[in-house]
């Protein structure tokens, strides 16, 4: 029993019981765009089967998923703020499920420019998804385990990470394989796509939501809460979170859109079997977030975070040296590594923003175009040789970590 004006140092509660159904559902959601994003990998080496595009080429379809983040981030925020996080998630949701339908009209004219259209309309659905969900699932319990349930939500869009080339290799470059590589496995399996998206949206509509706390406003006592609201943007602990998911996104677009070219070029698979690697590579970056989340118990986010930039620095390594299976496995270790690195940035990005919580969210959203813009430069280098455009990401982590080691403070 506590003496009469003691503090009781319980450990936060993770959530209460009045959220659970409510993180249940906004925690689905990440495992939603997870699926989205990995599939998106998958018809970039598809694209360049049937469509005739190299590489360079191909990665103009991460410029179009990632490009909307940037064009979507603040309309997404503004949206949220003024109609609140359901109707963000709503929002989200009929985007994404009018860009899968697209899929249809653009498999039956075999444009690859239609294809980069679509897959933009579906982005900018996912982007709104990315806006609202942040923060609302920080804010379905107390501040001091926002990182942890960041962490958690994320460990389900690992699990979709994992679904997406697996439903991407079967239903597409399996299936396309004895089939004359047509696009009628894309139209079939976006349609279905759509559909499922658009039962989830008619179910949500429905859910009560209740009140939503602000996690990110400041703690009491805490200097970080004694500027002006409007000197917000400006701490350079948030700049420094917007430049590392920049370059974190950036890393995440160039490695994943030439996974399937490294696994057929260096380890001579079928692209189907370099497509089931990739979704075992997800595995691992879904147990990465799992133990990280753990392993947030006692060791402080932002030290896991340089760590596992650092460790990402040493696999690209490897991998640029084309050792045969030692490369192949860095290859694979890249998402267990990876795995922390974008919900524990944003998270550590929106410490203290208080009243411009949903505005720096979107900020750090459009921060995802590095995504865009990474992959047709990495392609250049992988035209010559897929191995050293390995090289490249080592200088997106290295920000990665200075931000982790150095730049975090919310001061």
């Amino acid at each position: 029993m506590n003496s009469p004006g003691s503090v009781s140092h319980q450990p936060a509660k993770f959530t209460e019981n009045k959220y659970i159904v409510t993180l249940v559902f906004v925690t689905s959601l990440f495992m939603l765009w997870g699926i989205a994003m990995t599939m998106g990998d998958v018809l970039n080496k598809h694209f360049q089967n049937v469509l005739g595009v190299s590489k360079s080429e191909s990665g103009l379809v991460q410029f179009s998923i990632f490009g909307a983040y940037a064009v979507m981030g603040i309309p997404a925020g503004i949206f949220m703020k003024r109609f609140g996080y359901k109707n963000g998630v709503l929002l989200g949701l009929s985007l994404y499920a009018l860009g899968a339908f697209l899929f249809t009209p653009a498999a039956n004219a075999g444009s690859f420019g239609f294809f980069r259209f679509a897959l933009f309309v579906l982005a900018c659905g996912l982007a709104t998804l990315e806006t609202v969900a942040h923060p609302f699932v920080a804010g379905l319990g107390p501040q001091p385990t926002s990182d942890q349930r960041i962490n958690f939500a994320q460990s389900f869009n690992g699990l979709g990470a994992v679904i997406g080339p697996l439903i991407g290799g079967y239903f597409i470059l399996n299936v396309a394989e004895g089939a004359g590589n047509d696009l009628t496995s894309v139209k079939v399996l976006y349609q279905v796509i759509g559909g499922v998206i658009l039962l989830i949206a008619i179910a949500f509509s429905f859910v009560s939501v209740p009140p939503v706390e602000n996690a990110h406003a400041p703690a009491a006592g805490d200097e970080a809460g004694d500027g002006e609201p409007a000197d917000s943007l400006n701490r350079p602990h948030f700049k420094w979170a917007v430049a590392a998911q920049f370059f974190n996104t950036a890393a995440q677009g160039g490695t994943w859109a030439f996974f399937i070219n490294y696994g057929v070029e260096k380890m001579h698979l079928s692209a189907r079997d370099a497509a089931y690697y990739f979704a075992l590579s997800m595995v691992l970056m879904m147990a990465g977030r799992f133990i990280g989340t753990f392993m947030m118990r006692f060791i402080a986010p932002n030290r896991l975070l340089a760590g596992a930039a650092l460790g990402n620095m040493i696999m690209c390594v490897l991998i640029a040296q084309n050792f045969g299976w030692i490369s192949f496995i860095a290859l694979l270790m890249l998402n267990f590594f990876f795995s922390i690195m974008f919900p524990t940035i944003f998270s550590l990005g929106l410490k203290n923003m208080g009243e411009k919580t949903e505005q720096a969210s979107s900020f750090l959203v459009m921060a995802v175009v590095g995504g865009a813009l990474f992959p047709p430069v990495m392609g250049k280098l992988a035209d010559a040789d897929i191995a050293r455009a390995y090289y490249l990401p080592i200088v997106c982590y290295a920000v990665i970590f200075a931000f982790g080691y150095r730049f975090y403070r919310a001061r």
